[in-house]
């Protein structure tokens, strides 16, 4: 990738029914969704976009970091501009994925 190009990257919820592909500074260049997801509604939907557009953007800035260590930039630089490692996204996701608290009963009243 060339200084000038954008760094983007496609990131899927865990379902899979909603796909945003952005920049590493988080605009949006493509969404998908999955009609089952529309009967949730707007602000719920909206935030699954935005946490998806999150992600994608920090994939894409993996992306950017790696690029530019391939082009001789310092690591200091990389870190002072928050572009993070493989290693420090795959640790935040786990952290993320912890923090989601599953449901304490799949069952559903009647």
């Amino acid at each position: 990738m060339s200084a000038d190009e954008v760094a983007v990257a496609t990131v899927a919820n865990r379902a899979g029914t909603i796909t945003v592909r952005a920049t590493d500074q988080g605009l949006p260049l493509a969404i998908h969704i999955d009609r089952r997801e529309l009967r949730y509604g707007g602000t719920q939907l909206a935030a699954l976009i935005l946490e998806v557009c999150t992600r994608a953007a920090a994939e894409a800035k993996v992306r950017r970091r790696a690029d530019l260590t391939e082009q001789g930039v310092p690591a200091e630089v990389l870190d002072a501009l928050g572009l993070p490692t493989r290693n420090e996204l795959a640790a935040r996701h786990d952290v993320e994925d912890e923090e989601d608290a599953a449901p304490t009963s799949w069952m559903r009243q009647l």
